[in-house]
């Protein structure tokens, strides 16, 4: 695990860019999003990525994915080079982020639709399928239990028989990496906090609200001890 030296390049980083509005219902993730690739290598290296791109391989089957908070498309550009027949929906408030994401995903343009939105206000474009994926990496942590809570009850009606939901997330393991990973995530929020206006200070509890809207859990894989998970959840 990174030093907080980690967090003084970050801070060296964004230090004379405008701060941003830090009213929660003004967040805006469009500040970070150009160094955000390399804030991400600056924390935790390559294993954010890793913890990513470890169930891709078995998302070749997919018709049409709805993917939420990709921010600058890395994980979509690999689906989308993988899946040749996916199609996706990729929502994301922030404006910089799309523009990102859009150009690394130019080559599979004529498959992907971006939504400037919420996810929370998130409507679907009119199409005769349902979602057979949604993909949620380093994204739902973003929100608040509530929040988190009504995104899947939005999101389950539009999901497909035995469509998969792919989440990346943060942990606080036992063990002896429990107080590092806890000082860890508190300043990924308080960072956050200060250059995004993101109002969230806790990690929330997806499974619940998972099990309550009849999704299973059929796959996890831990990195770094637990502090990094990637699950894969099934629709009945």
């Amino acid at each position: 695990m990174k030093t907080q030296t980690s967090f003084d390049l970050i801070a060296r980083l964004l230090r004379e860019s405008p701060m941003p509005p830090t009213s929660a219902d003004e967040a805006s993730f469009d500040l970070i999003a150009r160094p955000f690739r390399y804030l991400e290598y600056l924390t935790l290296g390559r294993a954010l990525e890793r913890t990513r791109l470890h169930y891709l391989p078995a998302l070749t089957q997919q018709k049409r994915a709805l993917v939420l908070g990709d921010g600058d498309g890395r994980f979509l550009a690999a689906l989308l080079a993988q899946n040749p027949t996916l199609h996706a929906d990729t929502v994301d408030i922030s404006a910089a982020m799309l523009t990102l994401l859009r150009q690394r995903c130019q080559a599979y343009a004529d498959r992907l639709h971006t939504h400037q939105t919420s996810a929370l206000a998130f409507n679907p474009p009119q199409h005769d399928q349902r979602y057979d994926l949604v993909v949620t990496h380093f994204f739902l942590d973003c929100l608040t239990q509530p929040e988190l809570e009504a995104l899947i009850t939005r999101i389950a009606p539009m999901l497909s028989p035995k469509s998969l939901w792919l989440i990346s997330d943060f942990r606080i393991p036992n063990g002896p990496l429990r107080l590092p990973a806890k000082l860890l995530v508190r300043n990924l929020y308080l960072a956050f906090r200060i250059f995004t206006g993101l109002r969230t200070t806790r990690l929330p509890d997806h499974a619940t609200p998972l099990i309550k809207a009849s999704l299973t859990r059929i796959a996890h894989h831990q990195l770094l001890a637990g502090l990094l998970t990637t699950e894969l959840w099934q629709a009945q």
